[in-house]
């Protein structure tokens, strides 16, 4: 029997045995926008990995081996703190209760109709006990039931001692609630349904803060989870996931807890499905879809007999059978439809009688179709609401206010805000009753509420609709506008402050709401140009408020979202813009929920800063960071809108010219890695920034480190796109330069030496110089030793290091080499427990390596220790992980190592199975194809030696026939893979003496003698 090729031996001229050493095919980890590096870069630049193993995998993605440094800051806001102290037991609620709240929903939830919704509750609770995916995403359209299911299923599972935690994310504050916001309220959910978890809950308080959303995650959940020691996973509901803007960060962040299933699950309801969404890291989650579908005819019946039997019918007169059934068709099984009409039909409004109504309504939609019956209920609903042009006026204004209103207020602040009566808000309040899906909280009947927490999504979809296709629909630049401008009116009238404290405590409603939000009102109430704001009443309100009472307002503010500072600092000469720059500068480094505050703070500071470029630079890099954080394409445009507008107002001699070049660089390096610009002229344009601020820093200037990890970062981006390697020489050379300025005690030494080890591994895989992988290893070395136990980034050097020796032993077959690899490798995965975010492609390493091992001593328990790691490693791969098919190939190979070692052909259809599921997922374009083709082929030629089944041989021949496909004539690995094509031939050949065989082995052969003179 012929053994199998080795994975990764030398790459011979005769016609041996062995495998190229092709891009990528020691990585187990595809590094994508939404992966984590295996290595931590130095902080900046995008949020693009440059870990040692995306350097092995094909240089053209579009991710980065190098990161730069964002420092920079202006003047900072000073405060004093001064900490309450709680004694005794009680200050671990006392902290507990600190946490954020779920707003009151009581009265909001919808009924559920008994029965109404059996498959699906079934299938839910089916999933749930049997499935081992992490999340369910629970998707149909507006108004097709998906609340009022997790709602019974939240109820249900409460009961049985099952729920984690529920939200519902419609009932959050528009513009203000981020993923740490929604974490925590998750955290105060489950700290109040399983008071034991609380201690665990505040110990993350302790540690989480300013932490990525992985640890929060693991901190605020899933610990206090495990603390529960329940038998079952719990299941933590997520509802509305589509109305938060947030959301994809948070989704992206539910991977790292793949492989706790057995703890957490989690339901997210949306009108989309995540699976096909194109969300940034959705595929590394593991995920089941279920559609909801609108419920049947006979459900929907049912439901408006139930709901209008309480009506108040005249002379006892109730619909017949037939309206009955009208509506139930009509309805198009969406029951938010039904609940619309029922709602209509209850309320006494005009002189209609419930007949005249429920005639109207029928009369109105008989012509329409399913798709704008919605529509066309709320537009008739409205005009029998609103009859005159005067009512619907004052409506408009009325939903465009609480639209954009970011807290409930008191109605009479309310009405003192927007400038109307308390008796008319009362007569719209009672009017638009009859279209909520929602009440009020008990008891907060005179307030007024934003307008998400009480109407129905597909309502605030109707109002927002362009005024063309509405007569109704409001815009909410105007409705932000106006309450911009009502919050500054307020600021001259705000409290003077004590002298011994700067403290927001004694403000309430209608000053307390306009201190908080005048800036996010303001910024998206006006435009950036200044030829428009110097127009607008705000740029005059805020022009007549003395300084002083801009300062109190500073204050304040701060003082607002950060209660713990005391005593905020300005200087005398401040003036709005430079109050406003610190200020959002402050909120934007606190991170979390105060990012919003922050660059609705700047972006301000730009309106009345005309002509300060640094007002531009800070906003710039506030747009930045949160497009990183958040995976924002839209945040990186802005970015780079404010970076240009900086750089505009900076004459070529000034100082400051190369650090907003360096910025305007960096962003359009982000915006390009956010894999939603295709454009390779933002990078090309990036690069060529970057360069002309190095230019302008020559050493010793002490921004020069800065500006080459830049630059060596978006070199490596534009390699990997173009193949450049002209880009990827230059980028070598910048972190050298790198290294060399850095002293050995600079903290950023060992993520440099890194860096240049992890682009000299590129160097080796691109062109083979074993100079390159030598000087890799050693830089690899070098770094490790700067980051002694127990140094976060250890557990990643230690990887890097161990696949750099993985690839020497490759290369020339040096088995110390593998045996170190191993020793590093094992103790990488050491310090990468469940779930760390890298353990999976440590496992696969690891097992990839001791399957090496063994092919060169056939130490059989090498191999089944390979196994057993890389089994361990699908299991935290879910189906559509990119990095899946890399631990799926290398699980194929080592089962095909176990059956030629002791005949097993059930290990041998096992690892064929393993190398079809992974071919499966690399598409044709893919740089793993042609590999995964030809371990595919060995297996099925072993096959076919053991059984002689002719169509095994065929399927053989025609996979390795389309690896020459991808290799063409100059490709560097052609020759392999004629090579392999001809020795298969050849055995088909001397079973059938088929003439055509014999002809195309000649061709190789010829092929193969034109690459080695080529050489």
């Amino acid at each position: 029997m012929t053994a199998a090729p080795s994975l990764w031996p030398d790459h011979r001229t005769q016609w041996g045995k062995g495998q190229p050493i092709e891009h990528g095919l020691y990585s187990t980890q595809h590094l994508s926008s939404s992966s984590l590096p295996l290595h931590k870069p130095l902080q900046a630049g995008p949020t693009s990995s440059v870990a040692l193993v995306s350097a092995i995998e094909e240089l053209s993605s579009s991710h980065s081996f190098f990161h730069g440094a964002h420092d920079f800051q202006m003047k900072d806001v000073h405060f004093n703190t001064n900490t309450t102290v709680v004694n005794g037991l009680d200050n671990e609620h006392w902290r507990f209760n600190g946490l954020p709240n779920h707003p009151d929903m009581s009265g909001k939830s919808a009924e559920y109709l008994p029965n109404s919704r059996e498959p699906d509750v079934e299938e839910s609770l089916e999933w749930i006990s049997s499935s081992n995916d992490l999340v369910l995403c629970i998707h149909g359209p507006a108004g097709v039931g998906k609340s009022t299911l997790v709602g019974h299923l939240s109820k249900n599972l409460r009961s049985n001692g099952r729920l984690g935690a529920s939200v519902f994310l419609g009932a959050f504050p528009p513009d203000t609630s981020g993923p740490e916001t929604i974490i925590k309220t998750l955290a105060h959910e489950l700290g109040s349904i399983h008071p034991r978890a609380i201690p665990k809950i505040v110990e993350a308080m302790n540690q989480c803060h300013g932490t990525s959303l992985e640890n929060q995650l693991e901190g605020y959940i899933l610990k206090p989870l495990q603390s529960l020691n329940h038998p079952h996973p719990f299941v933590v509901i997520v509802d509305g996931i589509d109305e938060w803007r947030d959301h994809p960060p948070f989704i992206k962040a539910l991977a790292s807890l793949n492989s706790q299933i057995t703890v957490i699950k989690f339901i997210l309801t949306g009108r989309w499905d995540l699976l096909t969404s194109r969300l940034p890291g959705v595929e590394t989650i593991s995920m089941c879809s279920y559609p909801l579908r609108p419920v049947p005819p006979d459900v929907a019946r049912a439901y408006f007999t139930h709901h209008l039997e309480s009506i108040d019918w005249e002379y006892g007169r109730k619909p017949s059978d037939g309206q009955f059934d009208r509506l139930a068709e009509l309805s198009g099984g969406l029951l938010v439809w039904g609940a619309t009409v029922c709602s209509l039909l209850s309320h006494r409004f005009s002189h209609s009688s419930p007949h005249e109504i429920l005639l109207g309504i029928l009369a109105d939609e008989q012509k329409v179709g399913s798709a704008e019956r919605l529509v066309q209920l709320y537009t008739g609903a409205i005009i029998r609401l609103f009859p005159s042009v005067e009512d619907q006026k004052c409506l408009r204004s009325y939903l465009g206010a609480t639209f954009v209103l970011q807290e409930a207020l008191p109605v009479d602040d309310f009405c003192r805000l927007v400038g109307m009566t308390p008796r008319l808000v009362a007569r719209i309040q009672s009017a638009l009753a009859s279209v909520q899906t929602r009440l009020p909280p008990a008891g907060a009947e005179r307030m007024v509420h934003p307008a998400s927490t009480l109407f129905h999504k597909s309502f605030l979809d109707y109002i927002q609709t362009t005024p063309a296709e509405n007569a109704f629909a409001i815009s909410a630049f105007d409705a932000h506008s106006a309450l911009g401008l009502a919050c500054l009116n307020q600021i001259p009238s705000l409290p003077p402050l004590p002298p011994t404290q700067a403290s927001s405590s004694s403000l309430h409603g209608l000053q307390r709401y306009a201190v908080k939000f005048l800036p996010l009102h303001v910024s998206h109430g006006t435009h950036r140009s200044h030829d428009e704001w110097v127009k607008t009443p705000h740029c005059s309100v805020l022009n007549s408020i003395r300084i002083d009472a801009q300062q109190r307002w500073a204050t304040q503010f701060l003082n607002m979202l950060l209660p713990e500072s005391e005593r905020v600092v300005m200087e005398e000469q401040d003036d709005m813009a430079a109050i406003l720059t610190r200020i959002g500068n402050r909120l934007s480094r606190d991170g979390g929920e105060h990012c919003v505050f922050g660059v609705a703070c700047l972006e301000v500071a730009v309106r009345v800063g005309h002509g300060r470029y640094w007002a531009w630079r800070n906003l710039g890099w506030c747009y930045h960071n949160m497009g990183q954080k958040n995976v924002s394409s839209k945040m990186s445009e802005e970015a780079v809108l404010a970076h240009r507008c900086a750089l505009e107002l900076l004459a070529a001699s000034d100082p400051e010219r190369s650090r907003v070049l360096s910025d305007l660089g960096s962003s359009l390096w982000s915006l390009y890695a956010s894999g939603c610009n295709s454009d390779v002229n933002a990078l090309n344009e990036g690069v060529s920034h970057l360069r002309d601020a190095l230019a302008l820093l020559p050493a010793p200037h002490p921004d020069r480190v800065t500006s080459l990890i830049r630059l060596g970062g978006a070199l490596d981006a534009l390699c990997q796109r173009t193949g450049d390697l002209n880009a990827l020489h230059e980028g070598i050379t910048h972190l050298r330069d790198v290294v060399a300025l850095l002293p050995e005690s600079h903290p950023k030494r060992s993520a440099s030496l890194t860096n240049l080890g992890s682009a000299l591994f590129a160097l080796f895989l691109r062109n083979g110089d074993i100079k390159a992988l030598n000087e890799s290893i050693l830089h690899n070395r070098d770094s490790l030793a700067l980051q002694p136990a127990p140094h976060p980034d250890r557990s990643s050097s230690l990887a890097n290091l161990g696949l750099s020796l993985r690839a020497l032993f490759d290369h020339g077959g040096d088995v110390n080499a593998l045996n170190e690899a191993i020793l590093h490798l094992r103790a990488a995965t050491a310090l990468e427990p469940v779930p760390h975010p890298l353990r999976s492609s440590s496992l696969s390493s690891l097992g990839d390596a001791l399957r090496q091992l063994y092919k060169c001593n056939r130490d059989l328990d090498a191999l089944k220790e390979s196994m057993l790691h890389l089994r361990d490693a699908l299991a935290l791969l879910p189906g559509t992980h990119p990095n899946r098919p890399f631990a799926l190939r290398s699980m194929g190979s080592a089962l095909h190592a176990l059956y030629e070692s002791n005949g097993d052909l059930g290990a041998l259809h096992e690892g064929i199975s393993h190398q079809r599921d992974a071919l499966a997922l690399w598409p044709v374009s893919h740089q793993q194809r042609p590999g995964c083709l030809n371990y595919l082929a060995i297996a099925l030629l072993s096959h076919h030696k053991r059984n002689g089944d002719i169509e095994t041989l065929d399927e053989a021949i025609e996979l390795r026939r389309e690896v020459l496909d991808l290799r063409p004539p100059g490709h560097r690995f052609r020759p392999y893979y004629v090579q392999r094509l001809a020795e298969i031939l050849e055995i088909r050949f001397a079973l059938t003496g088929v003439e055509a065989d014999r002809e195309e082995i000649q061709v190789l052969q010829r092929d193969f003698g034109n690459s080695q003179s080529q050489r």
